[in-house]
């Protein structure tokens, strides 16, 4: 009885570190952000380059044209007609984890 008891409570202690570093997609996708260095061109919150705001791209366009945006930026400048400069670029090769993660967290700024 005592050993199936400490068994499970290390089992528990093992799991717990895990479990307190588990992240939502939100804060991966706001990490994917810095990390691909898109305040670069494009700024949330006030911080990065202000001529690119996104804090209420969720409330302009949907996931899927977000998602659209980041891996073929091209395709769609040229279907939106965008004219801002420098052209953004593609992300095609982003991990899809990275990308739903992206997506998610920028799909969420509504201002």
């Amino acid at each position: 009885m005592w050993c199936m008891r400490h068994a499970c409570l290390t089992a528990l202690c093992l799991l717990l570190p895990a479990v307190a570093l588990a992240q939502t997609p939100l804060e991966r996708g706001q990490q994917v952000y810095t990390a691909e260095k898109c305040g670069v061109c494009h700024s949330i919150g006030g911080t990065g380059n202000k001529r690119g705001p996104l804090d209420t791209v969720g409330t302009k366009l949907t996931p899927e044209v977000i998602r659209h945006w980041i891996v073929d930026a091209p395709a769609m400048t040229a279907k939106t007609k965008a004219e801002r400069k420098p052209l953004m670029r593609a992300y095609p090769k982003l991990p899809k984890e990275d990308l739903d993660a992206l997506v998610a967290y920028l799909a969420s700024l509504k201002g």
